[in-house]
């Protein structure tokens, strides 16, 4: 059964990490919802996004091949206009905000049903606002130094749990006038570094535990299908479609998290 869970658990967090949905509220409905002792534990969900990570890297190397061969030979050049030095430059500078407000803030703010169930429905609605606002005609051609920036500042945002990673880098993306589908892919281009380092961080406490390395390994395997799957479907489909599905979701979603909390609180 453990197993057998170690596998649902990598599922949801393969998907949820990537859609712009929070995989922390899904994680947390899985573990303490349903009362998962052998995959509930904090450091084992943590470490099983090592697939997330894997799955990204993987999808996207062509990408950051190019971005670090460009920037080699910017540096070479100095051709500080080239378009892979703004790009990974952006992405760099961008990234050291939620580094050190993560590092700062990592215990601050509790993942309890309440401030999930209310960052849902917060980012949800600027989600919405971006999908308005946006012009949506900004190519990947088009990004410059200060969009990844920005995208990184917007990041920072995520560190509230329910407030999703990717969802807030997509809605930043949007308002800053980028297309969907290039919206998404740098947004997951940006959260590589990010996503890694956090991984390495939190999860260390996991692989001291030898009686659930193998339990690990299942999960971690599972994370990284789906995560890639996951990856590869919201890129397709904002091709032709927009986000107000998962706004919609993430409106429901935060809803029955605050309406069940304090219906247990009341009873």
């Amino acid at each position: 059964m453990a197993y057998l869970q170690a596998i649902f658990l990598g599922l949801v967090q393969g998907i949820t990490e990537f859609l712009p949905i929070s995989s922390t509220a899904h994680l947390l409905i899985v573990t303490q919802i349903w009362g998962w002792q052998a995959v509930g534990e904090k450091y084992y969900v943590d470490a099983i996004q090592f697939g997330s990570v894997v799955a990204v890297i993987l999808y996207f190397y062509p990408d950051l091949r190019s971005l670090l061969a460009g920037t080699y030979q910017a540096l070479a050049t100095q051709d500080w206009q080239r378009e892979e030095w703004r790009i990974t430059t952006g992405i760099g500078v961008g990234t050291i905000p939620v580094l050190l407000v993560g590092y700062i803030w990592r215990d601050a703010i509790p993942e309890n049903p309440i401030v999930i169930g209310a960052a849902a429905i917060a980012m949800a609605i600027l989600l919405g606002l971006a999908e308005l606002l946006g012009s949506r005609k900004r190519r990947f051609s088009d990004l410059q130094m200060w969009d990844g920036i920005l995208v990184g500042l917007g990041q920072t945002i995520a560190l509230i749990p329910g407030a999703s990673r990717s969802g807030c880098t997509l809605t930043t993306a949007l308002f800053l006038g980028l297309e969907r589908q290039t919206a998404a892919r740098f947004s997951f281009l940006l959260g590589i570094p990010t996503l890694t380092i956090a991984t390495l961080f939190q999860s260390r406490k996991a692989f001291a535990h030898s009686d659930t390395l193998l339990l690990l390994g299942v999960g971690m395997l599972s994370s990284f299908v789906f995560s890639y799957l996951a990856i590869a479907w919201l890129l397709r489909f904002f091709q032709t479609r927009s986000s107000w599905v998962f706004i919609w979701y993430r409106l429901t979603l935060g809803t029955i998290l605050i309406a069940n909390k304090l219906l247990l609180q009341w009873q």
